[in-house]
Protein backbone atom coordinates (compact mmCIF):
# COMPACT_ATOMS: atom_id res chain seq x y z
CA UNK A 1 0.00 0.00 0.00
CA UNK A 2 1.31 3.10 -1.13
CA UNK A 3 1.54 6.31 0.94
CA UNK A 4 -1.65 8.18 1.16
CA UNK A 5 -4.21 4.84 0.47
CA UNK A 6 -4.55 4.41 4.45
CA UNK A 7 -3.21 6.97 6.58
CA UNK A 8 -5.61 9.66 4.12
CA UNK A 9 -8.43 8.40 6.76
CA UNK A 10 -6.65 9.23 9.89
CA UNK A 11 -4.11 11.22 9.77
CA UNK A 12 -4.19 14.97 9.06
CA UNK A 13 -1.81 15.91 5.76
CA UNK A 14 1.13 18.66 5.66
CA UNK A 15 2.51 19.69 3.17
CA UNK A 16 6.30 20.85 3.22
CA UNK A 17 8.31 22.62 0.59
CA UNK A 18 11.58 22.34 1.06
CA UNK A 19 11.63 19.28 2.51
CA UNK A 20 14.83 17.96 2.14
CA UNK A 21 16.25 21.51 3.93
CA UNK A 22 17.72 21.54 7.03
CA UNK A 23 14.36 22.42 8.52
CA UNK A 24 12.54 20.98 6.82
CA UNK A 25 14.04 17.09 7.74
CA UNK A 26 13.91 18.01 11.52
CA UNK A 27 10.63 19.20 11.40
CA UNK A 28 9.16 15.90 9.15
CA UNK A 29 10.83 13.92 11.91
CA UNK A 30 8.99 14.87 14.67
CA UNK A 31 5.64 15.21 13.00
CA UNK A 32 5.56 11.87 11.38
CA UNK A 33 3.67 10.41 14.24
CA UNK A 34 0.99 12.63 14.15
CA UNK A 35 0.68 13.84 10.99
CA UNK A 36 1.00 12.51 6.95
CA UNK A 37 3.84 14.36 5.18
CA UNK A 38 4.21 15.36 1.61
CA UNK A 39 7.56 16.61 0.98
CA UNK A 40 7.73 19.33 -1.80
CA UNK A 41 11.56 20.09 -2.95
CA UNK A 42 13.11 20.74 -6.32
CA UNK A 43 14.17 17.76 -8.81
CA UNK A 44 17.54 16.75 -8.18
CA UNK A 45 17.78 17.64 -4.62
CA UNK A 46 17.91 15.00 -2.02
CA UNK A 47 15.11 13.21 -0.73
CA UNK A 48 13.19 14.23 2.41
CA UNK A 49 13.43 11.40 5.41
CA UNK A 50 11.67 8.56 4.74
CA UNK A 51 8.36 9.66 6.97
CA UNK A 52 7.41 11.85 4.05
CA UNK A 53 5.84 10.88 0.24
CA UNK A 54 8.74 12.55 -1.86
CA UNK A 55 7.31 14.62 -4.86
CA UNK A 56 9.91 16.16 -6.87
CA UNK A 57 8.44 19.81 -7.74
CA UNK A 58 9.73 23.00 -9.07
CA UNK A 59 8.13 26.26 -7.84
CA UNK A 60 9.07 28.70 -10.36
CA UNK A 61 7.25 26.50 -12.92
CA UNK A 62 3.82 26.26 -13.30
CA UNK A 63 3.35 22.85 -14.96
CA UNK A 64 5.53 21.25 -12.80
CA UNK A 65 3.48 22.31 -9.39
CA UNK A 66 0.16 21.42 -11.01
CA UNK A 67 1.68 18.15 -11.75
CA UNK A 68 2.41 17.91 -7.86
CA UNK A 69 -0.73 19.15 -6.53
CA UNK A 70 -2.68 16.50 -8.88
CA UNK A 71 -0.47 13.49 -7.17
CA UNK A 72 -1.41 15.20 -3.80
CA UNK A 73 -5.11 15.20 -4.66
CA UNK A 74 -5.13 11.57 -6.03
CA UNK A 75 -3.20 10.44 -3.03
CA UNK A 76 -4.25 12.10 -0.09
CA UNK A 77 -7.93 14.16 -1.06
CA UNK A 78 -8.52 18.02 -0.91
CA UNK A 79 -8.11 18.53 2.55
CA UNK A 80 -4.51 19.68 4.28
CA UNK A 81 -4.19 20.47 7.93
CA UNK A 82 -1.22 22.65 7.06
CA UNK A 83 1.52 23.89 4.40
CA UNK A 84 4.33 24.47 5.68
CA UNK A 85 6.14 26.72 3.10
CA UNK A 86 10.26 26.51 3.65
CA UNK A 87 11.28 26.25 0.28
CA UNK A 88 12.87 30.28 -0.83
CA UNK A 89 16.35 31.51 -1.98
CA UNK A 90 19.12 32.78 -0.21
CA UNK A 91 22.97 33.27 -1.07
CA UNK A 92 25.08 34.97 0.95
CA UNK A 93 27.58 36.28 -2.21
CA UNK A 94 25.36 39.21 -2.32
CA UNK A 95 24.92 39.47 -5.99
CA UNK A 96 21.43 40.21 -7.82
CA UNK A 97 19.65 37.06 -8.69
CA UNK A 98 16.54 36.37 -10.46
CA UNK A 99 15.56 33.67 -8.06
CA UNK A 100 14.37 35.79 -5.26
CA UNK A 101 11.50 36.81 -7.58
CA UNK A 102 11.10 33.86 -9.47
CA UNK A 103 11.55 31.34 -6.52
CA UNK A 104 11.00 33.54 -3.45
CA UNK A 105 8.22 35.64 -4.83
CA UNK A 106 6.70 33.76 -7.62
CA UNK A 107 6.85 30.68 -6.40
CA UNK A 108 5.04 31.10 -3.51
CA UNK A 109 2.37 32.87 -5.55
CA UNK A 110 1.80 29.79 -8.08
CA UNK A 111 1.79 27.32 -4.50
CA UNK A 112 -1.11 29.84 -3.66
CA UNK A 113 -3.00 29.32 -6.52
CA UNK A 114 -2.26 25.85 -6.90
CA UNK A 115 -3.73 25.36 -3.24
CA UNK A 116 -7.30 27.13 -4.39
CA UNK A 117 -8.78 24.11 -5.15
CA UNK A 118 -7.97 22.65 -1.25
CA UNK A 119 -9.09 23.56 1.67
CA UNK A 120 -6.46 24.11 3.60
CA UNK A 121 -6.29 25.23 7.45
CA UNK A 122 -3.45 26.78 7.93
CA UNK A 123 -0.79 28.32 5.47
CA UNK A 124 2.48 28.36 7.53
CA UNK A 125 5.47 30.86 5.71
CA UNK A 126 8.67 30.68 6.75
CA UNK A 127 9.78 34.25 7.35
CA UNK A 128 12.60 36.24 8.99
CA UNK A 129 13.59 38.75 11.78
CA UNK A 130 15.72 40.68 9.00
CA UNK A 131 12.89 42.36 7.40
CA UNK A 132 12.84 44.51 10.42
CA UNK A 133 14.13 47.73 10.72
CA UNK A 134 17.03 47.27 12.95
CA UNK A 135 16.95 47.97 16.64
CA UNK A 136 19.59 49.57 19.63
CA UNK A 137 20.25 47.22 22.60
CA UNK A 138 17.46 46.54 25.40
CA UNK A 139 14.82 48.09 22.79
CA UNK A 140 12.94 44.51 21.69
CA UNK A 141 11.42 44.22 18.01
CA UNK A 142 7.98 43.71 18.30
CA UNK A 143 6.07 42.03 15.13
CA UNK A 144 4.55 45.61 14.66
CA UNK A 145 8.34 47.32 14.49
CA UNK A 146 9.21 49.25 11.20
CA UNK A 147 9.71 47.05 8.36
CA UNK A 148 13.19 47.64 6.74
CA UNK A 149 14.64 44.99 3.59
CA UNK A 150 17.73 45.83 3.42
CA UNK A 151 19.10 43.35 1.39
CA UNK A 152 17.13 41.00 -1.42
CA UNK A 153 16.75 38.02 0.88
CA UNK A 154 14.96 40.19 3.30
CA UNK A 155 13.33 42.08 0.58
CA UNK A 156 11.99 39.27 -0.93
CA UNK A 157 10.38 37.85 2.63
CA UNK A 158 8.75 41.29 2.71
CA UNK A 159 6.91 40.89 -1.14
CA UNK A 160 6.15 37.31 -0.44
CA UNK A 161 4.44 38.36 3.14
CA UNK A 162 2.07 40.97 1.67
CA UNK A 163 1.60 39.04 -1.54
CA UNK A 164 0.47 35.85 1.08
CA UNK A 165 -1.85 38.59 2.83
CA UNK A 166 -2.99 39.57 -0.39
CA UNK A 167 -3.74 36.80 -2.50
CA UNK A 168 -4.76 34.08 0.37
CA UNK A 169 -8.66 34.27 -0.51
CA UNK A 170 -9.77 33.33 3.11
CA UNK A 171 -7.18 30.74 3.95
CA UNK A 172 -5.78 30.94 7.63
CA UNK A 173 -2.16 32.37 7.38
CA UNK A 174 0.96 32.57 9.27
CA UNK A 175 3.92 34.17 9.14
CA UNK A 176 6.74 33.33 11.39
CA UNK A 177 9.76 35.55 11.06
CA UNK A 178 12.61 33.44 12.29
CA UNK A 179 15.69 34.41 14.00
CA UNK A 180 18.95 32.50 12.54
CA UNK A 181 18.96 29.36 13.04
CA UNK A 182 21.83 27.00 14.51
CA UNK A 183 22.15 23.44 15.65
CA UNK A 184 24.72 21.93 17.86
CA UNK A 185 27.10 21.14 15.11
CA UNK A 186 26.86 24.64 14.58
CA UNK A 187 24.90 24.57 10.69
CA UNK A 188 24.98 28.31 10.64
CA UNK A 189 26.97 29.61 8.07
CA UNK A 190 28.04 33.24 10.26
CA UNK A 191 28.66 31.80 13.53
CA UNK A 192 30.82 28.92 11.48
CA UNK A 193 32.47 31.59 9.61
CA UNK A 194 33.28 33.41 13.25
CA UNK A 195 34.69 29.82 14.50
CA UNK A 196 36.80 29.98 12.00
CA UNK A 197 38.32 32.59 12.28
CA UNK A 198 39.04 32.75 15.85
CA UNK A 199 40.53 28.81 15.00
CA UNK A 200 42.99 29.72 12.80
CA UNK A 201 43.75 32.93 14.74
CA UNK A 202 43.47 34.84 11.29
CA UNK A 203 43.89 38.81 11.21
CA UNK A 204 39.98 39.20 10.25
CA UNK A 205 39.50 37.27 13.61
CA UNK A 206 40.63 40.26 15.60
CA UNK A 207 39.19 43.19 13.84
CA UNK A 208 35.44 44.48 13.32
CA UNK A 209 33.70 47.30 11.34
CA UNK A 210 31.11 47.46 13.73
CA UNK A 211 29.56 48.14 16.77
CA UNK A 212 30.96 45.28 19.36
CA UNK A 213 28.11 45.46 21.50
CA UNK A 214 25.84 44.52 19.12
CA UNK A 215 24.65 41.30 17.62
CA UNK A 216 21.44 39.09 16.34
CA UNK A 217 19.21 36.80 17.78
CA UNK A 218 19.43 33.11 16.85
CA UNK A 219 17.16 30.05 17.55
CA UNK A 220 18.23 26.38 17.88
CA UNK A 221 16.93 24.15 15.14
CA UNK A 222 15.22 22.26 17.89
CA UNK A 223 13.07 25.31 19.02
CA UNK A 224 12.35 26.14 15.49
CA UNK A 225 10.75 23.09 14.93
CA UNK A 226 8.84 23.12 17.79
CA UNK A 227 7.98 26.59 17.16
CA UNK A 228 6.42 25.25 13.78
CA UNK A 229 4.80 21.86 14.74
CA UNK A 230 3.08 23.65 17.53
CA UNK A 231 1.75 26.45 14.71
CA UNK A 232 0.53 23.21 12.87
CA UNK A 233 -1.26 22.22 15.92
CA UNK A 234 -3.04 25.60 16.53
CA UNK A 235 -3.78 25.84 13.44
CA UNK A 236 -7.53 26.54 14.22
CA UNK A 237 -6.83 28.37 17.62
CA UNK A 238 -4.97 31.19 16.01
CA UNK A 239 -5.92 34.88 14.18
CA UNK A 240 -6.45 34.77 10.46
CA UNK A 241 -3.15 36.47 10.07
CA UNK A 242 -0.82 35.65 12.71
CA UNK A 243 2.49 37.15 12.41
CA UNK A 244 4.90 35.98 14.88
CA UNK A 245 8.43 36.50 15.66
CA UNK A 246 10.62 33.19 16.86
CA UNK A 247 13.86 33.59 18.28
CA UNK A 248 15.49 33.65 21.87
CA UNK A 249 15.09 36.77 23.73
CA UNK A 250 18.33 37.21 24.71
CA UNK A 251 21.02 38.35 22.11
CA UNK A 252 24.84 38.06 22.48
CA UNK A 253 26.49 40.59 20.86
CA UNK A 254 29.85 40.13 18.69
CA UNK A 255 32.00 40.64 21.43
CA UNK A 256 30.19 38.14 23.71
CA UNK A 257 30.75 35.72 21.03
CA UNK A 258 34.23 36.39 20.27
CA UNK A 259 35.67 36.32 24.08
CA UNK A 260 33.51 33.29 24.72
CA UNK A 261 34.69 31.61 21.29
CA UNK A 262 38.55 32.76 22.19
CA UNK A 263 38.10 30.95 25.33
CA UNK A 264 37.05 28.11 24.11
CA UNK A 265 38.80 27.52 21.13
CA UNK A 266 42.41 29.07 22.63
CA UNK A 267 41.81 29.42 26.48
CA UNK A 268 42.13 33.23 25.89
CA UNK A 269 39.34 34.86 28.25
CA UNK A 270 40.62 38.18 26.45
CA UNK A 271 40.26 37.89 22.82
CA UNK A 272 41.33 40.92 21.16
CA UNK A 273 39.28 42.68 19.15
CA UNK A 274 40.04 46.15 17.63
CA UNK A 275 36.77 47.80 15.49
CA UNK A 276 38.26 49.17 12.44
CA UNK A 277 36.00 52.01 10.30
CA UNK A 278 34.05 50.46 7.54
CA UNK A 279 35.64 51.96 4.53
CA UNK A 280 39.14 50.49 5.52
CA UNK A 281 37.51 46.68 6.30
CA UNK A 282 35.67 47.19 2.45
CA UNK A 283 39.04 47.76 0.63
CA UNK A 284 40.47 45.07 2.69
CA UNK A 285 37.57 42.48 1.75
CA UNK A 286 37.26 43.65 -1.70
CA UNK A 287 41.35 43.21 -2.03
CA UNK A 288 40.97 39.68 -0.41
CA UNK A 289 38.82 38.70 -3.42
CA UNK A 290 41.20 40.21 -6.12
CA UNK A 291 44.50 37.93 -4.79
CA UNK A 292 45.11 35.32 -7.40
CA UNK A 293 45.24 31.86 -4.97
CA UNK A 294 43.56 33.44 -2.49
CA UNK A 295 40.51 31.64 -1.10
CA UNK A 296 37.39 34.35 -1.85
CA UNK A 297 36.83 35.69 1.67
CA UNK A 298 33.07 35.25 3.88
CA UNK A 299 32.76 38.82 4.70
CA UNK A 300 31.81 41.04 1.53
CA UNK A 301 32.21 44.57 1.52
CA UNK A 302 28.25 44.67 1.23
CA UNK A 303 28.34 42.72 4.59
CA UNK A 304 29.88 45.30 6.35
CA UNK A 305 27.15 48.39 6.10
CA UNK A 306 25.35 45.86 8.25
CA UNK A 307 27.54 45.22 10.91
CA UNK A 308 26.01 47.23 13.29
CA UNK A 309 22.36 46.22 12.61
CA UNK A 310 21.60 44.68 15.96
CA UNK A 311 18.11 42.01 16.11
CA UNK A 312 16.64 41.72 19.72
CA UNK A 313 13.27 40.22 19.54
CA UNK A 314 10.17 40.07 22.15
CA UNK A 315 8.53 37.00 21.73
CA UNK A 316 5.58 37.85 24.11
CA UNK A 317 3.15 36.78 21.16
CA UNK A 318 5.14 33.87 20.65
CA UNK A 319 4.43 32.72 24.09
CA UNK A 320 0.68 33.53 24.43
CA UNK A 321 -0.35 32.48 21.08
CA UNK A 322 1.83 28.98 20.50
CA UNK A 323 2.51 28.46 24.61
CA UNK A 324 6.39 28.03 22.97
CA UNK A 325 9.30 29.59 24.66
CA UNK A 326 12.76 28.66 23.55
CA UNK A 327 14.58 25.52 25.28
CA UNK A 328 18.35 26.47 24.12
CA UNK A 329 20.80 29.10 24.12
CA UNK A 330 23.47 30.13 21.91
CA UNK A 331 25.73 30.69 24.66
CA UNK A 332 25.24 27.15 26.16
CA UNK A 333 25.53 25.17 22.64
CA UNK A 334 28.49 27.00 21.54
CA UNK A 335 31.13 24.66 23.59
CA UNK A 336 29.17 21.60 21.71
CA UNK A 337 29.81 23.85 18.54
CA UNK A 338 33.65 24.08 19.58
CA UNK A 339 33.84 20.22 20.50
CA UNK A 340 32.94 18.91 17.22
CA UNK A 341 35.79 20.79 15.54
CA UNK A 342 38.14 19.67 18.40
CA UNK A 343 37.47 15.77 17.86
CA UNK A 344 37.50 16.23 13.80
CA UNK A 345 38.97 19.23 12.28
CA UNK A 346 38.90 17.69 8.67
CA UNK A 347 35.07 16.59 9.42
CA UNK A 348 33.97 19.67 10.77
CA UNK A 349 35.57 21.73 7.67
CA UNK A 350 34.04 18.96 5.54
CA UNK A 351 30.58 19.79 6.72
CA UNK A 352 30.36 23.21 6.24
CA UNK A 353 32.09 23.18 3.28
CA UNK A 354 35.55 24.99 4.03
CA UNK A 355 38.71 25.09 3.04
CA UNK A 356 40.78 23.56 5.81
CA UNK A 357 44.13 25.41 6.56
CA UNK A 358 47.44 23.55 5.16
CA UNK A 359 48.28 22.60 8.88
CA UNK A 360 45.19 21.40 9.70
CA UNK A 361 45.79 18.75 12.90
CA UNK A 362 43.64 15.66 12.85
CA UNK A 363 42.39 16.01 16.00
CA UNK A 364 42.58 19.52 18.08
CA UNK A 365 43.08 19.14 22.24
CA UNK A 366 40.50 20.74 23.83
CA UNK A 367 40.61 23.73 26.54
CA UNK A 368 40.66 21.34 29.36
CA UNK A 369 43.24 19.24 27.49
CA UNK A 370 45.16 22.10 27.20
CA UNK A 371 44.81 23.18 30.75
CA UNK A 372 45.74 19.86 32.25
CA UNK A 373 48.87 20.01 29.76
CA UNK A 374 49.74 23.58 30.98
CA UNK A 375 49.87 22.01 34.89
CA UNK A 376 52.23 19.28 34.11
CA UNK A 377 54.62 21.26 31.98
CA UNK A 378 58.04 21.44 34.32
CA UNK A 379 58.19 24.96 36.05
Amino acid sequence: MGFGEEAKHNKPVVLVTGSSGLIGTALIKQMAQRYQIIGFDNVGFPFPPAQAENVPIDLTDAESLTRGMARVRYAYGDQIAAVVHLAAYYDFSGDPSPLYEALTVRGTERLLHALRGFTVERFIFSSTMLVHKPTQPGQPIHEEWPLAGKWDYPQSKIETEELICREREGMPVALLRIAGVYTNECDSIPIAQQIRRIYENRLTSHLYPGNLSHGQSFVHLDDTVTAILQTVQQRNDLPEEATILIGEPETYSYGQLQQALGRLLHGDATWKTETIPKEMAKVGAWLQGKVPGVEEPFIKPWMIDLADDHYELNISRARHLLGWEPQHRLIDTLPAMVQALHADPAGWYEHHELEPPADLPETAPSVNQRENEKRHEPA
